[in-house]
């Protein structure tokens, strides 16, 4: 969709816009076109209490159910009880390793349909499309998939061979962007979009609600050049919308230490900087250490990038092992077994400091030098090599990179350690970037005086509906890694809970007004604005 309108018609007020394009704007939309849960009449949930509630109302949908009355009782992986009860509806105790068929049937009903618009930097799919590069492989076990098309079924249809389950990430953007398609959500995409800014619009002298502004601008492609190559501009676009949902991710920003040293050239703050090294011939077994500090699954993935290629690896990460917040400590073994791998290893090899000095002042200094050791070596780990060329320090944190490739490294008990690296991968999460917001959102968080981060500071929301408990006004929404949800199978919750509010809401009125958008109309005004140039839209 092309928004090349610099303004809207004045009074044209749409329902809902949603800011971002991955699985979380894609999922909500889908909800948003018509498409509806109910409890199948044949079906059966192996959660006798879950199913009992929902065969109390079989001619509800889930939409229209109390959720909050539905959760009650369930336990999950998620601290979402939205979450937790859409998983449980969808992959019946996938946890378990188990492939309950879903005891929800999904009716295609236009009626139901909501008009809304999603805007995103590129296309459908989100970050996954900047994982295309990856030669890594992430696990299916069906928890990326979307309402309606299976993902085995797809990625059978697109490729003769489906070995143990696997799909690199460039085949799940694909998956996404399918799914648009696949779907017709495409009328209510509009690609190539950065939103610059969202304000609480006050109601006109004339009666006008009220609303939610969205002002950006599209990129859309000029003419062609003499070399095949276009010229692209960038066409500013205000919106007017009832309701905003907040579906960014947080992908934009990598998270930085703030140690001294850290923009070193020898320092990275992305897996595909990694790569890229690994492309151009710089690592390989005699190569110094590489030191990856984090515990989450992009620093798993570099552990076994790295190892993979027999280059010495450091692991540095805050949390102790045995840590239930630890991600390796929430994930099924069977369905992870790579990073099951990962966590053996941080357990298994673990630094060892020389005992500490007698004289308490040479703790502040730096007295440890592993460096001069293999990584693998057993004066160093607990246990005599059981993975050459690894070695991990749990509770550890980086003080210092220094000129000379060297870092150093603190534990909690203040025991300062030096290693020399090849590089050090800086992977401890990203922020969102919220720079369409006052002070890029930080009133939004659980502590409004720190950055929004998935899993330190996250939106804090209704968890029923997933409002924004602190917004300028009514309707604005946040749903995702925004909202502490990072797995795809969990953030489908979100859409859910806010596509069951907007639902209830609507009935209320907010789409009845004197000029608001109506479905046709919107469609109408898509067909008589369209030009030639064909544009997608972004979830960051």
């Amino acid at each position: 969709m092309d928004l090349h309108d610099k303004e809207i018609l004045p009074g044209e007020i749409l329902p809902v816009v949603i800011i971002g394009n991955g699985p979380s704007g894609i999922c909500l939309s889908y909800l948003l076109s018509g498409y509806t849960p109910y409890l199948s009449p044949d079906a059966s949930h192996p959660n006798p209490l879950l199913h009992s509630k929902l065969g109390e109302q079989p001619h509800l949908s889930l939409l229209e159910q109390d959720l909050e009355y539905l959760c009650e009782g369930l336990e999950g992986r998620s601290s979402n009880p939205v979450a937790v009860l859409f998983d449980s509806l969808l992959l019946p105790d996938s946890d378990f390793g188990l492939d309950h068929t879903s005891p929800l049937e999904w009716r295609y009903e236009p009626e139901r349909a909501v008009p809304h618009l999603v805007l995103g930097k590129g296309p459908p799919g989100g970050a996954w499309h900047a994982m295309e590069g990856s030669m890594l492989t992430l696990s299916l076990a069906n928890w990326m998939e979307l309402p309606g098309l299976k993902l085995k079924d797809w990625m059978r249809e697109k490729r003769r061979n489906v070995r143990n389950d696997r799909a690199t990430p460039a085949e799940i953007a694909s998956y996404y962007q399918h799914y648009v398609s696949q779907m017709s959500l495409e009328q209510s995409f509009a690609c190539g979009t950065t939103v610059t800014s969202v304000t609480r619009q006050p109601g006109s002298h004339e009666g006008s609600p009220p609303c939610w502004r969205v002002t950006g601008q599209q990129r859309r492609e000029g003419e062609e050049l003499g070399d095949g190559s276009s010229v692209s501009e960038e066409v500013p676009f205000s919106l007017l919308a009832h309701n905003v949902v907040l579906a960014t991710g947080t992908h934009d920003i990598p998270a930085r230490l703030g140690v001294e040293g850290e923009s070193l050239p020898f320092v990275c703050h992305s897996f595909w900087e990694l790569e890229a090294a690994i492309s151009r011939g710089e690592l390989d077994q005699s190569s110094d250490p590489v030191l990856v500090v984090g515990a989450g699954l992009t620093a798993a993935d570099a552990v076994l990038a790295a190892h993979h290629l027999n280059t010495p690896v450091y692991h540095a990460f805050r949390r102790s092992v045995t840590d239930p917040g630890l991600i390796f400590n929430q994930l099924p073994k069977l369905l992870y077994p790579e990073y099951h791998k990962v966590h053996q290893m941080m357990t298994q090899q673990q630094y060892r400091p020389n005992p500490p000095p007698h004289d308490p002042a040479q703790n502040l200094r730096d007295h440890s030098t592993p460096s001069s050791l293999p990584p693998s070596s057993s004066t160093t780990s607990s246990s005599p090599s059981s993975y050459p060329g690894y070695l991990s320090f749990p509770r550890y944190r980086v003080v210092a990179f220094r000129p000379d490739q060297k870092c150093v490294l603190e534990s909690d008990s203040g025991q300062r350690t030096v290693v020399q690296v090849s590089k050090a991968l800086v992977l401890i999460g990203a922020h969102p970037n919220l720079s369409f917001l006052d002070d890029n959102g930080r009133s939004l968080g659980i502590d409004p005086n720190e950055t929004i981060s998935c899993r330190r500071n996250p939106i804090e929301v209704d968890p029923f509906t997933n409002n924004v408990v602190t917004a300028d006004g009514p309707g604005m929404y946040a749903m995702g890694p925004l909202v502490g949800e990072n797995f795809v199978r969990f953030l489908k919750g979100g859409a859910l809970a806010i596509a069951s509010d907007l639902a209830k809401r609507q009935k209320e009125g907010w789409g009845r007004e004197e000029g608001d958008l109506t479905t046709d109309r919107w469609v109408d005004r898509q067909v008589t604005t369209q030009t030639e140039a064909e544009v997608c839209v972004v979830d960051s």
